[in-house]
């Protein structure tokens, strides 16, 4: 049966390193666990920031305030 998950060395500070073990055993989790979780978040935490991006620049590119977006949103959320 084939890996489905690949492990990977990471070095961290000792004062990070109790705050991990303090999560683990807060959470009942493993280190893993916790990292994969931050990395979710992290990888979310950076499509959120594209798309933001993205929106910025379309409205640059039509003239558009921010107040003017969050107007135009909700109006059409009515």
């Amino acid at each position: 049966m084939a890996r489905v998950t690949t492990p990977i060395t990471l070095s961290i500070p000792p004062e990070m390193e109790k705050k991990i073990k303090r999560l683990m055993k807060e959470e009942n989790r493993t280190r893993s666990e916790l990292f994969r979780e931050a990395l979710r978040r992290y990888f979310e935490e950076k499509e959120w920031e594209k798309i933001y991006r993205y929106g910025e620049m379309k409205a640059r590119e039509k003239g558009i305030s921010e107040e003017e977006v969050e107007n135009i949103i909700d109006a059409q959320r009515k």
